[in-house]
């Protein structure tokens, strides 16, 4: 069997030598080429421009937003000043959206990146995901509708289901919650089947107080509405002077009388809480009184008697 031999062939210096010389030179070409940094000049400052007029663009139109809400909400017609607040954030993240994408496509084109490729995949990756994103559209399209037909705004006090609470942010897919307790819910837009919204008129506010059996009607209407003359200039959440109805229910022992007043959004349980600490107050002051008298009689009385026993 003949030797198996590795064949050994020194490198050519002067073959290494060209091959170096000629990638420095093709590399010094490229540097050196005039066009070529012309061309990264002129794409630079377009790149530049562009990005500078989409952020003009759309403060621009945030402004015209921001104009026309406020034309808007200066009008005649009365209408929750809250919903402008929520449509034009909507609107302006709408725009911002619209003018970044558009100004990612131009810088793309500008680096020769082919967008018509991006795009067709684009739509049948968007395609792909609407069939399998049901819920999201759903949720989509219901926060849209709530929001153009105002069925309720940021600010207001809604309820849906179990969950109570001001409306923090109205978003196309969530709608965020904050209960009175500073609990957070946050609600998916698809989910929300029917909502009362406690703050898109006047409260009235109900309150039933217990009289004793012995106390004289009159006495008690008597004492109820005093306790609550000046009541609207203490609470300014209180629309009009309460009405005290009458009798709502009785029994051998008691009575209740109803008072009932109109008051603003979202106040029913501060403007009753007022109304019931005055009254309180009222009926405290007035047995006291009573008490007074009476333990000044009985002491007149005595004094009488020890007068007469005495003489």
């Amino acid at each position: 069997m003949l030797p198996f031999k590795f064949a050994t062939t020194s490198p050519d210096p002067q073959k290494t030598i060209k091959g170096a010389i000629r990638w420095t030179d093709e590399l010094w070409n490229k540097i050196a080429d005039a066009d070529m940094w012309f061309n990264i000049l002129f794409s630079s400052i377009r790149i530049i421009i562009i990005f500078i007029i989409t952020r003009i663009v759309i403060k621009i139109v945030s402004r015209i937003i921001d104009r026309t809400m406020a034309r808007k909400q200066e009008g005649k017609i009365r209408v929750n000043p809250r919903r402008f607040i929520t449509v034009g954030e909507l609107m302006k993240n709408a725009t911002s959206i619209t003018c970044n994408f558009i100004m990612i496509l131009l810088l793309l084109s500008e680096i020769n990146v082919k967008v018509g490729p991006l795009l067709a995949s684009a739509g049948v990756l968007g395609l792909a995901i609407g069939f399998g994103a049901q819920g999201l559209v759903k949720d989509v399209i219901t926060g849209f509708f709530i929001i153009l037909e105002d069925q309720f705004a940021v600010g207001d006090v809604i309820q849906t289901g179990t969950y109570k609470g001001t409306v923090e942010v109205i978003g196309l897919r969530t709608t965020k919650l904050v209960s009175w307790q500073g609990e957070v819910h946050i609600i998916p837009n698809g989910t929300i089947a029917s909502v009362t919204n406690y703050s898109m008129s006047n409260s009235l506010a109900v309150v039933d107080i217990p009289m004793k059996g012995e106390q004289t009607l009159d006495e008690s209407v008597h004492l109820v509405k005093r306790a609550l003359t000046g009541i609207e200039d203490r609470d300014l959440n209180i629309v009009k002077v309460p009405d005290v109805l009458g009798i709502q229910s009785m029994s051998t022992s008691e009575y209740v009388v109803r008072i009932v007043a109109e008051c603003l959004p979202n106040s029913r349980a501060s403007v009753e809480r007022q109304i019931q600490s005055d009254v309180k107050k009222t009926l405290e002051y007035h047995e006291m009184s009573n008490q007074a008298a009476l333990e000044q009689a009985a002491a007149q009385e005595k004094d009488e008697g020890d007068g007469i026993g005495g003489a």
